[in-house]
Formats: C-alpha cells, structure tokens, sequence
C-alpha cells in the first residue's frame, strides 16, 4: 500500500471521470451525474483514509510523490502532505463530493457542468498537496478558468448580473495573482545564488528566504500578503466575494466558500510566513489590524443584507478575519487557530449555501421578505440550516467553537485589548444568523410555499457529510486539532529560530 501513488490518483480521479464524461452524450444525464459522483468519491474515501494513518507523532511530509521535471528551473513534480495540507485536502473532497449532490437537480447543460466541476476540484486539490511552487502556481491558476464560466452559464442573482459576478471575481483574483506572481519570481531569482541552484521547492525557497535581508523579506511578504490576501477576501480587498457568492451556482458557491478562499490563508501560512519570517513578523501587526477591521466591517455589512448568500458572503469575509487575526499572531496557538478555522469555516459555509441552493430552487427566491415559516414544509432543510448558523456563530459542541476560542487566546497574548474588537464580531454573527434562520424558516406559514417538498434522496447528502463533520468536530476536537498541531509545531519551531537569528524575539 505504501507504494501506490495515493495522492496522484486522488488528484486525477475527478478530472479522469470528467474526460469520461467528455464522451458520453448529452443526454444521458444520470451516468454523468453517477460519473461526476464516482470520481469525487474515491478522492474522498482515499483522502480520508490518508487522514487515518497520517502518524502525527512523527509529522513532517508524508506520501511523498518527487519526480524531476523541468531541470533547468529546479521544478518537480513534488506532492505531499502533512498536517496542515491533509485537513485541507480532506476538506476539499468532503465539499466537491457534497457540491455534486447538491446540483442533482440542475436543469440545463449536465455533462458541461460536471466536467467543469470536476475540473475545479482537482485544481483546488492540487493547491493544496503541491510542494513545488510552480506546480501550486500552475494548479492556482487553472482554478479561475472553471470558476468563471459555471458564473456567468448557471449563475444567479438578483442584485447583480451573473457576468458581472463572474467578470469581478476573476478580475480580482487574476490582479491578486500578479502581485503573487512578481513575488514568488523575485523569491525565486534571489533563492537561486543563495542554494546555488535553482530550486521550486517550498522547503528550498524557504531555506533561502530565511537567509535573505530583513529589507528583502519585508517587500516580499508585502507582494505575497496582497496576493494571497484577496483570495481569502481581506478586507479592504474583499468586495468580489459577497458578488461572486451571490452570482454563483450553489456547487461553486460551496467550492469557493468552503475551500477555494483557503487557498489565500493555506498560502500566507505554508508559503509566505516560512519563507519571510522578517517579513511576516514586521507585517504581522498590519495584518492583524486587516484582519479585525474584516470582522467587524462584514458582519455589519451582513447585518444589513436581506438576500440569503449576500449575508453568508459578508460572513465568509468576516470570518476570514478571524484567520488573518490569527495568522499575525505569528504564534503556535494563533496558526493552530487559523488552520482549524479555515477547515471549521470551510464546512458550515458549505452546508449554508448548500441549504441556501436548496431554498433558491424550490421558491425561486433568496430575499428573505419574501420568505417564511419554510420550517414546516421542511424540517431538514431547516435542521441544514439551523446547524450551519450555530456553527457559525460559535456555538460551543459544534466545530466552531473551538478554533475561535483558540484564536481570541492567540489574538489577546499578542496584541491585547485590542483583540477583544474581534470578539464581539461573535456578538453580530449572532444576530444576523439567527434572524436569518427565524425571518427564513419560523413565523407564520405563506399560503404559496403550502406544497414545498423537504429534502430527500440526493439532496441530504450535504446535511449528511457536512453535518456529521460539524457535529464531530465540535464533540471531538482532537481530531483536527492533533492533525493541525503536528505540522504546525515543526514550523513555527523553523520559524522561531529564523526570528532568533533575525533578533526579533
């Protein structure tokens, strides 16, 4: 077993099935759809079963796949996981396998969609297992493509155009990208007189970053900080998020939410703050200060909404906060928080617009004035919903809970009073996500919504995987967090001496 290549098949197993899929004919909906389900299935299971015999004493990278590629420019065809990388994996597969459910009963363009969609979740995976920065470039970049088209074909919304959703989006994170760009090329050349070779490797770039001047590191890590910045939807570079939430078709609103906006904070974490730790510790204060203002800005912002996904998408920006707070703690505990919030958020956002998706489709609305009392017609859909809102709000026993409390302790050690403005962002997400639940579910029944069909069949799978995530993780928060900490540790073990040499700690 430990010779077989576990990370390319679960890379390639959805992108397989949608070159399949590529040859069936149109009209045979159901076999694209079993296809499409297939194939994000197998990276599930595989990824879970990785997650179980991952040894998290010993950390560090393992299942390993190297294999030389391009010489001249040092880069490999290198993946691998450890304990910050396989939490996002398995979260990755959870959400794609749960988005194929939750567009079962899509009405047009099956076979385009799917293969788009599988397409999409292979690109996210190898974000995330790649260890050779011009792979993740390459896997980052593919990302957008899928994106973009399933927006402006089966997008909706009711405030903008679906183009216009779609047009913005990428717009933003193609312009996020080219500061990202200009970084990781500049880290690149500079690495290459330092290692005396060149060499794409995370490992080897942050070999060579550590070695650079504080002056270098600080310029760096500020290109890195803006491109991966708005991805995770940093405020102030955020406003693409609630539009492309909103424009977006449920599947890619789950992908995007759930993991796709990972990517940012996966990046400032694996790839910025280990290879510029200068950089990182003299930008930490900014960053924490970005990450307070996103908080308290997008849960007003949410607050004000009374579409359904704007509201969901002002609190994945306010969450996100959370995790640039976090990660400018520049602590153990802080990166621990911030990784387990990212998987944590990833979850609840993905059954929101999931059970979202769902009330879109059998009311053909998603402004909350024109709903209510749903809960009667539909009791697991409003269970679905009802979950994703505690978890999101914090609520203790549910998978939220304690990331947040783990980033409020980090926030406060490092920065003090001034942290406690995070804390009552709880306080707003309270309110906007249980008056969202109560204005959306409860109150008197409305006579058109009298014949609505609950959930049933393909519809529960969502409730099923993610709900059961969210439960579990909140009553057994080992789980992640002995995953998380044991890549954590190691580098911020890295990191600490880098400072020491530094003299910044």
């Amino acid at each position: 077993m430990k010779s077989l290549p576990f990370l390319t098949i679960i890379l390639l197993a959805p992108a397989i099935c949608a070159i399949i899929m590529a040859f069936i004919p149109k009209e045979q909906v159901n076999p694209i759809k079993w296809l499409a389900a297939t194939g994000t299935f197998i990276s599930l299971a595989m990824s879970a079963y990785l997650y179980g015999v991952y040894d998290t004493a010993a950390g560090g990278l393992q299942f390993v796949e190297r294999v030389p590629w391009i010489k001249d420019l040092g880069v490999s065809y290198f993946l691998a996981v450890d304990g910050i990388s396989l939490p996002m994996l398995l979260l990755t597969n959870m959400i794609g396998f749960s988005a194929v459910f939750a567009s079962w009963n899509l009405e047009s363009r099956h076979r385009e969609f799917f293969i788009l969609l599988c397409l999409l979740i292979s690109g996210v995976m190898g974000t995330f297992i790649a260890h050779d920065i011009f792979i993740f470039l390459l896997f980052y970049e593919v990302v957008v493509i899928p994106i973009y088209i399933m927006v402006i074909i089966w997008g909706s919304s009711k405030r903008v155009t679906k183009e216009y959703a779609g047009m913005k989006l990428t717009i933003y994170l193609l312009v996020g990208s080219a500061f990202l760009l200009v970084g990781i090329i500049a880290l690149f050349v500079k690495s290459i007189p330092i290692l005396g070779e060149p060499n794409m490797s995370f490992a080897a770039l942050a070999q060579a970053g550590n070695q650079m001047s504080a002056f270098d590191q600080k310029w760096l890590f500020a290109l890195m900080l803006i491109g991966f910045g708005s991805l995770i939807s940093m405020w102030p570079f955020h406003s693409w998020s609630p539009d492309g939430y909103a424009g977006a078709p449920t599947a890619v609103s789950m992908i995007h939410a759930g993991v796709l906006k990972k990517i940012g904070g996966y990046g400032l974490i694996k790839i910025a703050l280990f290879s510029l730790p200068l950089g990182a510790k003299f930008w930490a204060p900014y960053m924490a200060a970005l990450g307070i203002a996103g908080v308290a800005y997008a849960a007003f912002a949410a607050l004000a909404q009374k579409d359904l996904k704007y509201i969901v998408g002002y609190s994945s920006v306010s969450h996100m906060g959370y995790v640039m707070l976090a990660i400018g703690t520049v602590n153990v505990i802080g990166i621990n928080g911030a990784v387990a919030n990212m998987f944590a958020h990833g979850v609840m956002a993905a059954l929101f617009f999931s059970a979202i998706g769902v009330i879109y489709e059998k009311t053909k609305t998603r402004w909350i004035p024109d709903l209510g009392g749903l809960a009667r017609q539909m009791p697991l859909l409003a269970v679905s919903f009802m979950l994703a809102a505690f978890a999101s709000l914090g609520l203790p026993g549910l998978i939220g809970f304690i990331p947040e409390f783990t980033i409020f302790i980090a926030g406060f050690k490092a920065f003090g009073g001034f942290a406690v403005i995070a804390i009552g962002g709880i306080v707003i997400t309270a309110l906007y996500a249980l008056r969202a639940g109560a204005n959306t579910l409860f109150g008197p029944p409305r006579e058109e919504y009298n014949n609505l069909r609950d959930i049933r069949g393909a519809e529960l799978v969502p409730l099923a995987v993610l709900g059961l995530v969210l439960i579990a993780g909140g009553l057994l928060p080992s789980l992640l967090f002995d995953m998380v900490n044991s890549g954590v540790e190691p580098l911020m073990n890295q990191l600490d001496n880098a400072l020491k040499i530094g003299g910044l700690i």
